[in-house]
């Protein structure tokens, strides 16, 4: 790595090219002989050139050993572009020029400056071939790049060719398949987002009801640029207004002097995952929303060589529901190249985690894997990588996951959601009827933007969330795209149940713990807090599990809700406010999680985790007395009805004072058919009146 020496120097030869540039309509080397009257300009010319050689040099090894640093090519152009100030129709300079533009951002600049190099001459360099044929690619002229892919096998020194066969053998295949991939398209829009500048917006992390966007940007800021013009990656947020993301905002309290990048956010946008360099590498970090501020960020997955963080780079991550798994992208896995493992946690109040897992042989390649999402379906994988068929650059690939745990292939997303270009951080609502994801593609408005990805779907529409439909709706479509062969947009089987919690009685916000209990095995399947300003909470509820959800905070009776998802079951949202009671007497809650077989009374196995949260809370306060009630629709004898519900009632409490709750605390009532909460004109009202409720007598 070259240590910046020359400022001082490159600072005087801009000011000499104020005044002094030459003008010439053919090739002119940088030889004194064409410079005879600038020989001091010269000299510092060619030391720039000197000083970007050797960053493209080593940018180029990177790429060829599979790794990447733009930087490097960044710099590279920097001071190969002073040099171009004072000589632009050096063929050479404008070849060097191009080549390094292909592994930025901003790699639709590269068509130009190969475009003057053949106006200068015919005396390609050895390699020129090869990048030209790079160009040609990201236009989309697959035929013509695979002919200069071919000239260069057979025309480049073997020493030269050696050192690319390998990029030139998965090009040559990628532009072979691009015509299949294209096919896969396109009953899609794919539109730049408001929030975009000309400078990278990137990593967009979407929560699951798609209200907050945070992602990642270089724009100016309060900090200083460094000396190439570049200024810090720092993490933004955004709320959609109006069905827009727009107004942007730094989130302050996670910006530092360093860089700081997004790395991923939790489908309740309330955890954010962010990668930070210290001691020469990054590892993945955690910071939490605490009511209107994210918190200091913790090491996620342990500390380094103890979990999924290493010695190597750990970057772009992904909650996994239920929360036990995050997959991110490392280097520092078997191959030494990008690629994606997970790591489990082992004992989450102590933070151990799990040694880092690849993702897998069908997911991960020799080549580049960029990011990872993993959807709360918790069955879907997008990521983006180099490696599969791609149409140029990075694509994003879909997989799902078997019964094993095994990804399955993925399945490139088409065009137009991918390009020739760089398409990476692909990010979704729960639905999956819309997403984001970032690019480099033309005609961006700055090197990345951010793009936003609506699936139309069938003619019949896919999902009942109307939210979703009201946003397609009023999406505007790219010019060049067409309405063709319609994507598959699987609907994913999940429910979404979002809202407040609130003091039942003056409304104000709650923090409440929020625990996801699997009722077969009365295993909690994931816990949480609602936030502490807002009161807001989300989960995401995969279907084909029997789920009870338990809502409580200090000085509260708790609140359970249940709901029952076959796998058949497909998307669908609930939002409901959780409005928790004070401990007092007359306070009365539902107990949803108590249940009974059809006209039996005896307590079921998958009740026993809600009854454990009653006999916690009688523990806790002591001196509380309840009436245990039980009620029933009006369906059958209403003399059979009030004994069922008596029987059900007395068992509740009967398994209450087998886990140590003395019995003169406890009274027993059936209610019958006598106190509907409901109708009983329809299933469902008649399903609420089917209910086991106790009340505070005496506190």
């Amino acid at each position: 790595m070259i240590v910046n020496s020359c400022y001082s120097k490159i600072l005087l030869l801009v000011s000499f090219l104020l005044i002094s540039k030459v003008t010439f309509s053919q090739d002119i080397s940088f030889k004194i002989s064409n410079f005879k009257e600038q020989k001091q300009e010269l000299r510092l010319a060619k030391e720039n050139i000197a000083i970007a050689d050797e960053l493209r040099d080593e940018g180029i090894e990177n790429i060829l050993a599979m790794k990447e640093e733009s930087s490097l090519f960044l710099k590279a152009i920097f001071y190969y572009k002073i040099a171009q100030d004072f000589n632009p129709h050096s063929a050479e300079l404008n070849f060097k020029i191009g080549s390094c533009y292909l592994f930025t951002n901003q790699k639709e600049k590269a068509a130009g400056y190969f475009i003057r190099v053949m106006e200068l001459t015919t005396d390609y360099p050895s390699d020129f071939l090869f990048y030209y044929g790079m160009t040609l690619q990201l236009q989309g002229d697959y035929l013509r790049a695979v002919k200069q892919f071919e000239k260069f096998k057979i025309t480049a020194k073997s020493k030269v060719y050696d050192r690319y066969q390998v990029l030139v053998k998965k090009f040559i295949k990628d532009c072979q398949g691009a015509n299949e991939i294209m096919r896969i398209s396109n009953r899609v829009w794919v539109d730049n987002i408001a929030l975009n500048t000309e400078f990278d917006e990137w990593s967009p992390c979407l929560s699951a009801d798609g209200e907050l966007l945070i992602f990642t940007s270089n724009q100016p800021n309060e900090k200083p640029a460094n000396e190439f013009g570049i200024y810090d990656q720092d993490i933004y947020s955004s709320n959609l207004i109006s069905r827009k993301f727009e107004v942007t905002s730094p989130i302050f309290e996670l910006n530092t002097e360093n860089n700081d990048v997004a790395g991923g956010l939790s489908y309740d946008g309330q955890r954010l995952l962010i990668f930070k360099h210290e001691q020469g590498n990054s590892d993945v970090f955690e910071s939490k929303l605490d009511g209107l501020k994210w918190g200091i960020p913790n090491r996620k997955m342990g500390e380094k060589l103890r979990g999924g963080n290493t010695d190597g780079n750990e970057t772009f991550a992904s909650f996994d529901p239920p929360d036990v798994k995050v997959y991110y992208i490392t280097d520092g896995g078997y191959s030494g190249n990008k690629n994606i493992y997970f790591s489990g946690v082992m004992n989450r109040e102590r933070n151990l985690w799990g040694k880092g897992q690849s993702a897998g042989h069908e997911i991960n390649t020799k080549f580049q894997e960029g990011s990872v999402y993993i959807h709360p379906d918790g069955k879907t994988m997008y990521f983006s990588s180099q490696g599969h068929n791609t149409l140029g650059g990075y694509d994003i690939f879909v997989s799902y996951v078997d019964d094993l745990g095994h990804w399955g292939e993925p399945v490139n997303l088409g065009y137009p959601i991918n390009t020739p270009y760089d398409d990476l951080f692909y990010s979704a609502t729960a639905s999956g009827r819309y997403a984001y994801i970032a690019s480099n593609r033309a005609g961006g408005i700055g090197g990345l933007d951010i793009y936003k990805v609506t699936f139309r779907g069938s003619d019949k529409p896919m999902s009942p969330d109307v939210q979703d439909q009201l946003i397609a709706s009023i999406a505007k479509p790219v010019s060049d795209n067409t309405i063709a062969k319609p994507i598959i947009v699987e609907e994913k089987s999940l429910t979404v149940f979002k809202g407040k919690v609130l003091d039942a009685v003056t409304k104000a916000p709650i923090k409440a713990e929020i625990e996801i209990i699997l009722n077969e095995t009365g295993k909690i399947y994931t816990s949480f807090f609602s936030n502490s300003a807002t009161g807001k909470f989300l989960l995401s509820l995969p279907s084909g599990n029997n789920y009870g959800i338990s809502v409580s905070a200090n000085g509260y009776l708790f609140h359970s809700e249940n709901f029952d998802l076959p796998s058949e079951d497909g998307f669908n949202i609930v939002t409901k406010d959780v409005k928790l009671k004070n401990i007092k007497v007359g306070s009365n809650i539902t107990l949803r999680n108590v249940f009974f077989d059809s006209g039996k009374w005896e307590v079921k196995d998958d009740s026993y985790a809600e009854l454990a949260r009653l006999v916690l809370l009688l523990n806790d306060v002591p001196n509380l007395k309840i009436e245990i009630s039980g009620h029933t629709d009006n369906i059958g004898a209403e003399s059979f009805n009030e004994l069922l519900s008596q029987r059900r009632a007395d068992a509740v409490v009967n398994y209450l004072v087998e886990k140590g709750v003395d019995i003169v605390r406890l009274s027993a009532k059936g209610y019958g058919q006598t106190n509907p909460v409901g109708s009983n004109d329809t299933p469902e009202s008649r399903a609420s009146n089917r209910r086991t409720e106790f009340e505070i007598i005496e506190n």
